[in-house]
């Protein structure tokens, strides 16, 4: 399971209601929960985290939070 799918599992979301609201596909939702290898594109993040109610940045935050700046 990816981070997003964590996240929404956490938060106990509904996929079909998210996916009414976003306009995303509940195929590319379960895609992006499940499929570490798909690439969540930042316009789906953002309309995700306003469907949830969640702040922006709350989800990009749990998204990308094993991200590091390569050592120079």
């Amino acid at each position: 399971m990816t981070s997003l799918g964590l996240f929404l599992t956490k938060k106990s979301v509904n996929r079909a209601m998210v996916s009414r609201r976003t306009g995303i596909s509940q195929a590319r939702l379960s895609q992006l929960s499940s499929n570490k290898s798909t690439q969540l594109r930042v316009d789906e993040l953002y309309l995700i985290a306003l469907a949830i109610a969640v702040d922006p940045s709350e989800l990009l935050n749990e998204v990308c939070k094993g991200l590091k700046l390569p050592k120079e």
